[in-house]
């Protein structure tokens, strides 16, 4: 039987979802808890990896067992032996046929962003104070990423991906207002506190957090709009590696960096 497996976690302490030689992930974490309690070795397959540092927002995988498992008895247990980055959110069957990664069609990342020093977000979003930082221009490159393209350029350097064309479907810089603090004091917003999302059919190894980093650098003044739009070519399997990462800004932290949704 199969089984769909919803769960959160902060990739503070972990290398990544996917599994690594001799480094926490949360697949293998994960892996271990449901060998703990099923007594056999229980291999999960996940929505995609996430990577070192990024966290998750009901993040899906998948995994088979021949134990006819009650979902919220075994929920709660694998809460009570998983650590405290990782919360499972639900369990329920699925068919055998379903797959948490080939199955999904649509995949979103949030990407946070504050311009003040706030001990209450430091943890998940990224602290820029660059002055002057133009929101305007940086929505403008942004809206070029919509569409059917190759993303090239945005990819981590030696990967073996097959395909760098992805389509995305929305891509913007928003402000918001933060949480309550502690103290019980809100925290006004006040232009300080931004999050750019993107949503896509797929991503590439890194990609959105070296789009996050070129973005900015359209924020400083120190590439233009069309500079931007020039690193995203069009959609064509034939096309020779002419422009590499290297072409880009540099990748943003991936603490501040979240798969917030996927749809099936």
């Amino acid at each position: 039987m199969r089984y769909l497996v919803k769960l959160s976690y902060s990739g503070e302490a972990f290398n990544g979802w996917q599994i690594q030689p001799d480094r926490p992930s949360v697949q293998a974490t994960l892996e271990k808890a449901l060998g703990t309690l099923l007594r056999q070795e229980t291999p999960v397959t996940g929505a995609g990896r996430t990577d070192t540092g990024v966290n998750a927002v009901a993040y899906v995988a998948h995994f088979d067992t021949e134990n006819e498992l009650d979902t919220v008895n075994f929920c709660h247990k694998l809460n009570a032996i998983l650590p405290k980055q990782i919360r499972v959110l639900s369990l329920d069957k699925s068919s055998d046929g379903f797959h948490a990664r080939f199955d999904a069609t649509k995949r979103e990342y949030t990407y946070f962003l504050h311009r003040v020093k706030d001990p209450f977000v430091e943890h998940h979003s990224c602290l820029y104070t660059y002055p002057g930082l133009d929101f305007e221009a940086m929505n403008k490159a942004a809206g070029q990423l919509v569409g059917r393209h190759d993303f090239r350029c945005f990819e981590k350097s030696g990967t073996d991906c097959k395909t760098s064309i992805c389509t995305v479907q929305e891509a913007y810089w928003t402000q918001y207002d933060p949480v309550i603090s502690a103290s019980g004091i809100q925290v006004g917003g006040e232009g300080n506190y931004w999050y750019f999302r993107i949503s896509a059919d797929r991503f590439l190894r890194n990609m959105v957090r070296a789009v996050v980093g070129t973005l900015l650098e359209v924020g400083r003044g120190k590439r233009t709009v069309e500079e931007f739009a020039s690193l995203i070519l069009p959609a064509d399997e034939n096309r020779e590696k002419s422009v590499m990462r290297c072409a880009a800004g540099e990748s943003a932290p991936g603490h501040a960096l979240f798969l917030s949704d996927i749809k099936y």
